[in-house]
C-alpha cells in the first residue's frame, strides 16, 4: 500500500528502507460529498466530525443505511447474553494453528507460495457448513519483472442475493532481498493476519449465514482474497493493486440482477491490511461512510466496558475519531473510483515491521488479534441482522 501525505512514519522516502515500496501520493475520492478528486479532507471539518463521531458513539445510535441501502435498521445492540453467545463462536486457537500459520510463507504472486496459500484460503471455506460459493479469477499482466499470473479468490455465501456485504484483504506478500540464512518476507501483517481473521469470521458466523441463505435473505456476505497488491518495483498506477483492478473492472462490467452489476451489489466493501501487531490506530478515512465506523466505535467501546477484550483500561482504542494522519492507497482504490462505499481499516502509522524481514509472528499480538476478531464478527452479524 502507498501512504498519502502527512501521514505514518513508517512512509519512507523514496531509495530509503528495504527495497522499493510505497511513497507519498493523494488518493482519488471521487463521488458526491467526498473531497475533491486528488486532495484531502481540509482540515478545519475534520474536528467537527470527531466531536459529532463522539457523540453518536456515546448514544450508541441505530444502524445507519447508506446510499446503496443496507435494508431497514435492527431494532439495536444485541442483548449482552446474545453478544457474549456470538463471541463464544470464535475461537483464537483455530485463528493462529488453523488459519494463519498456513500462510506464514513468503505468498509472491505466481509462485508456489501464493499457490498453497489460495488452496488453503479455499479449502477453509469449503470444509463450512455454509457451502460458500468460490470463484478464481485468474489473468496475466505485465509487470517490471515480465509476465505474471495473478489470482483473486472470491467467495460469496449466496451469490444471487441483490447485495452483498464485502470483506477483502490482499493475500500476497511483497518481494524483498532474502535476509540471513535466507530468510524470506512472510507478511505477518501484510496482510496473513487480515486474511485469518476473514476466515475466522466465516467460521465463527457459519451457523448464521447458513440459516440466512436459506430463507433467502436479500444481503449476504462476500470474501475477497486479492493478489498482487504490492508493486514489483516502485508503486505506480501500473505496478500495484493488480488484482483489485482487475477484479473491480471485470465485476463492473459483469451484470447482476435485472438492472445492476456485481459492483453495484455492494453495500459496504471493508478492506483490512496491516493488522495483527500492538497498539493499532485505525482511522475514519471517508466522509462517505463515517457513520459505519462509529458502529466499530460503538461496539469497541460496549466490549471494553463489557471487559470482553483482553486490554487494558490505559489502552488507546483500536478504532480512533481523531482525525487520520492521511490518506493510504490500497486494494480498495479500483472499487471506491466506481462509487462502492468503503471502510479501510489499516492502522496509521504502520506497524513498525511494516515492509521488513521481521513481519513474522513473533512480532504479532495476539490479543490484539482477537479483539479486532471480537469486534468485526459483532459488526458483521449486527450488518447482515443476524
Amino acid at each position: 500500500m502507498r501512504k498519502g501525505p502527512g501521514g505514518s512514519r513508517r512512509a519512507r522516502a523514496a531509495g530509503s528502507g528495504p527495497g522499493p515500496g510505497p511513497v507519498a501520493v493523494p488518493v482519488p475520492l471521487p463521488g458526491p460529498g467526498l473531497c475533491p478528486r486528488s486532495r484531502r479532507c481540509p482540515r478545519p471539518l475534520l474536528p467537527l466530525l470527531a466531536l459529532a463521531a463522539a457523540a453518536a458513539a456515546l448514544l450508541y445510535v441505530a444502524w445507519p443505511g447508506g446510499e446503496r441501502g443496507t435494508g431497514p435498521p435492527p431494532p439495536g445492540p444485541p442483548p449482552e447474553q446474545a453478544l457474549r453467545a456470538l463471541l463464544g463462536q470464535l475461537d483464537p486457537t483455530r485463528l493462529r494453528d488453523t488459519f494463519l500459520r498456513p500462510l506464514l510463507r513468503e505468498r509472491v504472486p505466481g509462485g508456489p507460495g501464493s499457490r498453497a496459500a489460495r488452496q488453503h484460503i479455499m479449502g477453509c471455506l469449503g470444509a463450512l457448513g455454509a457451502a460458500w460459493h468460490l470463484e478464481l479469477d485468474a489473468f496475466e499482466a505485465v509487470t517490471p519483472r515480465g509476465p505474471v499470473t495473478f489470482t483473486n479468490v472470491v467467495a460469496t455465501v449466496a451469490p444471487a442475493a441483490p447485495r452483498r456485504l464485502v470483506l477483502a484483504c490482499h493475500y500476497d506478500t511483497k518481494i524483498l532481498p532474502p535476509g540471513p540464512g535466507k530468510q524470506l518476507f512472510l507478511g505477518a501483517t501484510d496482510s496473513a493476519v487480515p486474511c485469518a481473521i476473514l476466515l475466522e469470521l466465516a467460521a465463527a458466523l457459519d451457523r448464521p449465514l447458513r440459516r440466512a441463505k436459506d430463507r433467502g435473505a436479500e444481503l449476504t456476505l462476500q470474501l475477497l482474497f486479492l493478489d498482487g497488491e504490492e508493486a514489483f518495483g516502485d508503486w505506480s498506477v501500473t505496478d500495484s493493486l493488480y488484482g483489485a483492478r482487475h477484479l473491480a473492472a471485470r465485476m463492473a462490467a459483469t451484470p447482476h440482477g435485472p438492472h445492476g452489476t456485481q459492483i453495484t451489489t455492494m453495500s459496504l466493501l471493508v478492506l483490512l491490511d496491516l493488522l495483527g501487531a500492538r497498539h493499532p490506530a485505525i482511522h475514519s478515512h471517508f466522509p462517505r461512510t463515517h457513520h459505519w465506523f462509529l458502529r466499530l466505535v460503538a461496539i469497541e467501546q460496549r466490549l471494553r466496558q463489557l471487559g470482553l477484550l483482553h486490554v487494558l483500561p490505559q489502552d488507546q482504542p483500536f478504532f480512533r475519531l481523531s482525525p487520520a494522519p492521511g490518506p493510504v492507497e490500497d486494494d480498495h482504490v479500483p472499487f471506491l473510483q466506481r462509487g462502492v462505499p468503503v471502510l479501510h481499516l489499516i492502522p496509521t502509522p504502520f506497524p513498525r515491521v511494516w515492509h521488513t524481514l521481521e513481519d513474522t509472528e513473533d512480532n504479532l499480538h495476539p490479543p490484539t488479534m482477537e479483539a479486532l476478531c471480537k469486534i468485526l464478527v459483532a459488526f458483521v452479524a449486527e450488518f447482515l441482522q443476524f
